[in-house]
């Protein structure tokens, strides 16, 4: 690990932050529409290794439709009780569905049940809606394993940008910027 390699950074920031932090994966996903509206949300970041960083959602959601018509993201960490915040920009991508099957089958069964049951960010008429048809497929499959459903995808944003900040005195945050450029990472120290 060099200093030049942010996802190597980013991977012992990471485990810096598991040893203190809750939720060190939740971070925030930026997503915006063809013509631009952005919009921001909190995902679990399941994987980060040198081809990027992946998480999972239901591909008919919000942001599985602004990814499909635009699939340029960020993501924003954010770990106050190390004092550092990693932000990540560039292209997305789906992983394979081989990929995706196997983080499926990782789940638990609530969350196997609830991403079956649930069409992410569409309107619903009660909760109760929601629960009844979530017992019926419970008692439906039960004793049976729950195939990942088609529009449950993982996806890869592959960074073209990541900047690393540290929580300094007086304000004076250290902050290094890394941007791609033909397949070579190149840093540059920012001002707070």
């Amino acid at each position: 690990m060099t200093v030049t390699d942010p996802i190597a950074r980013f991977l012992r920031w990471y485990r810096e932050a598991a040893r203190r932090v809750e939720l060190p994966e939740a971070c925030a996903l930026a997503t915006a529409t063809r013509r631009g509206r952005p919009s921001v949300r909190y995902v679990l970041l399941k994987g980060a290794d040198a081809r990027g960083f992946v998480f999972f959602t239901d591909a008919r959601s919000r942001k599985g439709a602004e990814l499909r018509d635009n699939p340029r993201a960020a993501l924003a960490f954010y770990w106050h009780e190390t004092g550092r915040q990693v932000r990540v920009e560039g292209s997305v991508r789906e992983v394979s569905a081989s990929e995706a099957d196997v983080y499926w089958a990782t789940r638990p069964r609530g969350s196997q049940l609830s991403a079956s049951v649930s069409r992410q960010s569409a309107p619903i008429g009660s909760r109760g809606e929601l629960r009844r048809a979530l017992l019926r497929l419970k008692a439906s499959r039960s004793g049976l394993s729950l195939p990942r459903p088609a529009y449950w995808r993982g996806y890869l944003l592959v960074p073209g940008a990541i900047e690393f900040w540290v929580r300094g005195a007086w304000r004076l945050h250290f902050r290094e910027r890394f941007v791609r450029r033909a397949g070579r990472w190149r840093g540059a120290l920012l001002q707070p």
